[in-house]
């Protein structure tokens, strides 16, 4: 924006370069004192501007295009006759009536008249005073208008107020003439040379960079020193406009200088280093070509890496993109491609090593040792995928070690719990800032090799939120068929992830989306006996935590009677975490004695446990059959297997059913299902069908903060019930678990080695189960099952015959 206005269209004033720069016309105080005496015509011929204002005593050129105007102008300079100049309200009107035009405008006077050589008129007007028309008397050839003078002012006083506008006029017009680079200088000689305060205030309201309606508002304000004060605030306006300009002129400018500048000498600085043979990009460039020689490559990556390479080479290593191209690049060399590990295809040193670690987890040792058998005869097999599934603390995440070392494979894991990123599988595109590949890739190129063995870490934990669903990311990493062309969508590249050796590990099978889940080979591993985790802890945990903790074998021994104590007394888990930190609390102890020189005793007692650890845990276990309506059930955990309690009450009423306990929707079912079996069934029962609707009953399942759900507690309501109607006893150390249906048959249920585990550290010595759950049973090592007796049935009635005695409780 500019103060004065260099160049205006056709029909507006304008004024040329030659006069911009070298013909500023000013009034003197004679001829401002003789405009002021003449007096307003009653009638003016009118002459209208666009674009533009004419103000007293400013001198303007203008073009003339329209006949009725050049008529007007020729009749006007001819006879030395003065016309009033009024603006138009909308500049697209092109023959403008009365309702077109300000009622304000400015009496003027023809100074001369010249034909330009492209044929055009130009005018040159000076203007005298101001008037305000009050009706059109004429509108042919051109308008003419009564007028009359508006505002008539005599020439203010020159007192204190009358300087201060004065120079304030001055300096601000003058610190805008600078700010502005399109002003000519001789605007400012202009500026000081003027004394009179009126034509000022004229001549900068004539020539500011402003509307036409603030220039018009400016030329109908009465009193001059009211114009003075509305021509400083519009002064002021546009020098904050222009400052503001000049300093974002400046940044700017200063930033590219400084950009040119580096330019220049980044240039230079290469230019020197190419003639010294030190330029640090080019060494780059062919460390990285002579490292991708070595390199064994896939024929696509080989090619897109030259295709990379080349695109590295032509950028400018101080541009922004040159570091995202060198990392991406980095990522192609560091990256294993075809550079695989040798196996150890020596089976027995694999069982030796999966049994030193591990003790059991047979069937898990057994497939590992199949695919070593099948790699060695065959030579070259797509590697499985494998899903450990288990409660925790059984060894899932450690066997992935061992099984790594057995095959001479390099050990990778990486923890998917809590994860919620498709982006942490895949990776994100180069082309976002900070941009990085997935975490499989990543981890491939840590480990060097393209067939380690990747633990995949708590599989069923993975999140899912609106950054996508990570689950279905891991399809293609274990789908056999797809993995060997995986795609990350940083590198863009498919990359072989088919001999990888994936291991999942999960502890719960259901939370695991079924398509994945599909895709693993799933190996259950269950919990361990009071005897595996004796042999764990004395084989494993002890010593272990004694190398740990720098004792010798002579400082501290732990028999095995004392480790079945730790096992019975102070833990209730599938796993051996428990196990863990109680061994570890006594080494600790005995290192705190040593420490402190105290007299101790190197064997630990099973009788000095309750000094180091505390009073034993009291746990689930086997509670008697004194009382009628209580039944022993066995129920599956995402820990480990355990028991429940299934507790009857009968009180007078109309034969409701009421369930307590934290149950959920299948076990609500379970129980409506089995009072109605027996109601349909109370005559072989020797029950009074009408009588069973006299009583209310009570079924509570205890430690009701705990949610419950599931068939599988279906004949131990059975049997709760019809103890508590007939008062019979439950046999002794009985407990149950099955499914039952309102025809009366039992249905086989899962978990079966979990539940035979929690059986045997309760106490309980028979277990009755479903007919189709013998196989179950058969496929369980002789270890797990001795000192168990199992009955097997079809039908609830062969339930309530084998667990109801003849004996009647007293309550």
């Amino acid at each position: 924006m500019m103060m004065f206005d260099d160049v205006q269209e056709d029909e507006n004033w304008m004024l040329s370069e030659a006069q911009d720069h070298e013909f500023i016309p000013l009034i003197s105080s004679e001829d401002e004192e003789a405009m002021q005496k003449e007096k307003v015509p009653e009638d003016l011929p009118l002459l209208s501007l666009r674009n533009t204002v004419l103000f007293p005593g400013v001198v303007i050129p203008i073009t003339v295009g329209r006949d009725r105007s050049i008529r007007l102008i020729k009749e006007a300079h001819q006879g030395e006759q003065r016309i009033g100049v009024v603006s138009q309200k909308n500049d697209d009107i092109e023959i403008p009536t009365g309702s077109d035009l300000n009622e304000v405008g400015t009496v003027a006077r023809v100074i001369k008249m010249l034909r330009m050589p492209d044929g055009s008129n130009t005018v040159i007007l000076q203007g005298q005073k101001r008037f305000k028309w009050t009706e059109i008397v004429q509108e042919e050839p051109y308008m003419k208008a009564r007028v009359v003078e508006y505002d008539m002012e005599n020439l203010p006083p020159k007192d204190d107020e009358h300087k201060a506008l004065m120079e304030s006029l001055k300096e601000l017009a003058l610190e805008i003439i600078q700010l502005s680079p399109n002003i000519p200088s001789e605007a400012g000689f202009a500026i000081k040379s003027i004394e009179s305060l009126t034509f000022l205030v004229n001549f900068i309201g004539s020539n500011m960079n402003a509307p036409v309606e603030a220039k018009q508002g400016l030329l109908e304000v009465a009193g001059i020193k009211a114009r003075a004060q509305r021509v400083l605030e519009l002064l002021h306006k546009e020098r904050q406009m222009l400052s503001l300009k000049r300093d974002i002129q400046t940044k700017v400018r200063g930033e590219l200088d400084q950009q040119q500048r580096e330019y220049f000498l980044n240039q230079q600085l290469k230019q020197i280093q190419e003639e010294l043979g030190n330029n640090p990009q080019a060494a780059e460039v062919a460390e990285r070509k002579l490292r991708a020689e070595k390199m064994q490559w896939p024929k696509h990556a080989k090619k897109a890496f030259d295709k990379e390479i080349i695109k590295l080479e032509r950028m400018n290593s101080q541009s922004a993109e040159y570091s995202v191209q060198a990392n991406y690049v980095d990522l192609m060399l560091d990256l294993p491609w075809d550079s695989v590990s040798k196996d150890n295809f020596d089976l027995h040193h694999a069982q030796k090593v999966l049994d030193e670690d591990h003790y059991g987890l047979e069937k898990v040792k057994e497939r590992i040792i199949e695919h070593l058998a099948v790699l060695k005869i065959k030579g070259d097999l797509k590697a499985p995928i494998i899903c450990l599934y288990g409660p925790p603390g059984v060894g899932k995440t450690s066997l992935g070690k061992s099984i790594a070392q057995a095959l001479g494979r390099e050990y990778l894991r990486m923890s998917l719990g809590g994860l919620r990123d498709e982006a942490e599988i895949r990776g994100h595109r180069k082309t976002y800032i900070g941009a990085m590949p997935g975490r499989i890739l990543q981890n491939l190129k840590k480990a060097g090799t393209s067939n380690p063995l990747f633990v995949l870490d708590e599989i069923d934990k993975l999140g899912r939120d609106h950054h996508g669903d990570p689950s279905s990311a891991m399809l293609e990493v274990l789908d056999p068929e797809q993995n060997s062309t995986f795609h990350d969508n940083y590198l863009d590249l498919d990359y072989d992830l088919s001999r990888v050796m994936f291991i999942a590990t999960c502890n719960n099978l259901s939370s695991i989306q079924p398509a994945l889940r599909d895709r693993m080979e799933i190996i259950e591993v269950s919990g361990y006996t009071v005897e595996e985790k004796v042999q764990i802890g004395k084989r494993h945990l002890a010593p272990k935590h004694i190398k740990d903790t720098g004792l010798s074998r002579d400082q501290l021994k732990i028999p095995v009677k004392t480790l079945e104590a730790i096992v019975e007394q102070y833990t209730n888990e599938s796993g051996v975490r428990g196990l863990d930190k109680r061994i570890s609390k006594i080494i600790r102890n005995r290192a705190k004695e040593i420490a402190l020189e105290e007299a101790f005793e190197a064997e630990v007692s099973p009788a000095n446990l309750k000094d180091i650890l505390g009073p034993s845990r009291e746990k689930d276990r086997y509670q008697g059959n004194d009382v009628a309506g209580v039944v022993t059930g066995l129920a599956w955990t995402p820990n480990g297997g355990d028991i429940l309690f299934i507790e009857t009450s009968l009180t007078k009423g109309k034969g409701k059913l009421t369930l307590t306990g934290n149950l959920g929707d299948v076990m609500k079912e379970s129980a409506i299902i089995a009072l109605e079996y027996i109601k349909s069934h109370a005559k072989i029962m020797g029950l009074d069908a009408e009588k069973l609707n006299e009583y209310n009953i009570h079924l509570h399942v205890p430690q009701g903060a705990i949610p419950k759900d599931g068939p599988s507690a279906g004949i131990t309501m059975v049997a709760a019930m019809a103890s508590a109607f007939t008062r019979r006893k439950i046999r002794k150390a009985l407990a149950m678990t099955g499914e039952i249906t309102l025809r009366g048959q039992v249905l086989p249920v899962g978990g079966i080695k979990e539940k035979i585990l929690a059986a045997k550290r309760a106490g309980i010595k028979e277990i009755i189960l479903c007919e189709r759950n013998r196989q179950d049973i058969n496929e369980i090592d002789d270890r797990y099952v001795k000192g168990l007796t199992f009955t097997y049935v079809e039908k609830i009635m062969q339930v309530i015959d084998r667990a109801l005695t003849q004996e009647k409780a007293e309550h």
